[in-house]
């Protein structure tokens, strides 16, 4: 039976392939929004194809798990995948498989309990910094004005969830600009960027040898800061919430020479300032849809058999 081979083969391709391609294109700059679906999409192809070869591989070292598996398929359904073809390999590599999507788990856990540890920091450094005074009560206001000679803001994602704004970044934005800056945080917010980053850390630090991975996470990183830029500039403008980030960020010398993650905050600006045209609504729909049948091509693969045996 070839069916799981095939599988892991499709998934091996396309995870040393798809970072190529998305690493030689422009147009993820143009639609950041497209491309996060699109790198969405490429990775839960190569989940799949691990998560199905590995329920077959079970299904065919192991008795108990065939029947769960087939159901009530057709004998001629399940006499087509020569399940008792298989040799030894079978069960071990199911237990491979299933020792990674295990060690997924963990390392998803590993992450989630890191960004949690991360924000009660981050709630406890923001009420040394804003105490509530005597007899007063937690307010829940989604606005924390913080005295700072750095301009910094952020968003604390909680229960209820606040944006943390300087008095130096207050002295710096003029304006319309911190209209923007707040939207931009919005954007962030809405579209749950945070679970997001959260999945492609935790897959990134799982398995650092797995080149899409790794590229899914330096990638989500970028494109959720455009995709919430593009939330501020339509709503603003994209002159203004390039000038606000220009006032956040030039007294940390970001606008020289500088690391390269730093260098994500002159080529924001650049594109904010220099924007390429979008794609037409037709040409986003089309790869929508391309991008969405990436995922089905592993259940195609594992189906076909199946139906073949029933045509």
């Amino acid at each position: 039976m070839m069916v799981p081979l095939a599988l892991m083969m499709l998934g091996v391709l396309a995870a040393a392939m798809a970072p190529r391609l998305m690493a030689r294109s422009d147009w993820p700059d143009r639609e950041p929004v497209l491309a996060l679906w699109v790198w969405q999409c490429v990775v839960a192809g190569v989940l799949l194809c691990c998560l199905l070869a590995m329920s077959l591989s079970a299904a065919a070292a192991w008795e108990g798990v065939r029947s769960p598996v087939f159901g009530f398929a057709p004998r001629v359904v399940v006499e087509a995948y020569a399940l008792q073809a298989h040799g030894p390999w079978a069960g071990a590599l199911a237990l491979l498989l299933a020792g990674g999507g295990a060690w997924t788990a963990v390392a998803l856990t590993r992450e989630v309990r890191a960004v949690r540890a991360r924000r009660r920091q981050r709630r406890a450094e923001l009420l040394r910094r804003s105490p509530l005074l005597p007899g007063e009560e937690p307010s829940g206001e989604r606005l924390v004005v913080l005295e700072g000679d750095r301009p910094e803001a952020w968003w604390l994602s909680h229960a209820s969830p606040q944006l943390v704004i300087t008095t130096s970044a207050l002295r710096r934005l003029k304006g319309h600009q911190l209209d923007a800056l707040i939207a931009h945080e919005q954007g962030h917010a809405r579209a749950r960027h945070d679970l997001l980053l959260y999945c492609a850390s935790a897959l990134a630090a799982g398995f650092p040898q797995v080149p899409v991975f790794a590229a899914f996470r330096d990638q989500v990183h970028r494109l959720v800061e455009l995709a919430a830029d593009d939330v501020a500039s339509r709503r603003f403008g994209r002159r203004t919430i390039a000038l606000a980030l220009v006032e956040l960020n030039e007294d940390r010398g970001v606008f020289g020479p500088c690391p390269a993650q730093l260098a994500q905050v002159p080529q924001r600006v650049d594109r904010l300032l220099a924007p390429a045209p979008r794609f037409t609504p037709g040409r986003r729909l089309r790869m929508t849809a391309v991008a969405a049948l990436v995922p089905a091509v592993p259940l195609l693969v594992t189906f076909m058999p199946g139906l073949s045996a029933l045509t």
